[in-house]
């Protein structure tokens, strides 16, 4: 039996990670954003004693355009606007804990669920939705990043029971209009903004709702 004083063993300082890095996923702002997920995980890592894991995965990141100058969080800025890009950031670093098993879900998806999520979404997202009608379609998320707080955006991820099979993402957000500063938001809801999900370049692998293309940063957008 272990002393109440004695150092914490390996797989107590695995399991403590684990619970801290999902945590942080979740709230990102509140946990010092993308530094603490890469501290995280690079911890993680050195107790599983893999510490050289994360760097493929970085330059992968980098070759895809997931990773800019300012890390997962620049590249999100190119395409969603406000703080909801802090949600899209952790969703990157959700996938890369969905492939090393750290990622705790909700909820799994069943084959013919994802099968049907993936093959209808794209079109379904033509059209202007909110956060009530992503649930309502889909059912509730595996993971929801972000907060429930419908007055802020999230991201919700969707998980196969196939774990070899990749999350797909939606990015909603709330907020004001441009130029002002009122609160509560503009919106009862959170706006879907975009889908992800699939392989290829980074910004190839969205698809903007109508909202999304017209939030998008004006200096990204296609003239």
């Amino acid at each position: 039996m272990t002393s109440a004083n004695s150092p914490a063993t390996a797989a107590e300082i695995h399991a403590h990670l684990i619970k801290q890095f999902n945590r942080a996923l979740r709230s990102p702002e509140t946990f010092g954003g993308e530094v603490a997920l890469h501290l995280l995980i690079t911890n993680l890592l050195f107790v599983e004693r893999r510490p050289d894991a994360y760097t493929p995965q970085r330059q992968a990141w980098i070759d895809n355009k997931t990773f800019r100058a300012t890390g997962v969080t620049g590249a999100y800025r190119e395409l969603i606007p406000g703080h909801s890009y802090n949600d899209g950031m952790a969703s990157v670093y959700a996938e890369f804990a969905q492939q090393c098993g750290w990622l705790e879900s909700d909820r799994l998806l069943t084959t013919a669920e994802y099968e049907t999520l993936t093959g209808s979404v794209r079109q379904w997202a033509e059209k202007d939705r909110t956060w009530p009608d992503v649930t309502a379609t889909f059912g509730p998320p595996s993971v929801l990043l972000g907060g429930d707080n419908p007055l802020y955006g999230k991201t919700l991820g969707y998980l196969s029971e196939d774990m070899e099979q990749p999350m797909v993402l939606f990015h909603l957000w709330n907020g004001s209009a441009p130029g002002t500063n009122s609160w509560p938001p503009d919106h009862e809801q959170p706006l879907l903004l975009a889908v992800r999900f699939g392989e290829g370049l980074f910004p190839d692998t969205f698809t903007f709702t109508p909202e999304g293309e017209r939030k998008r940063p004006r200096a990204l957008c296609p003239h």
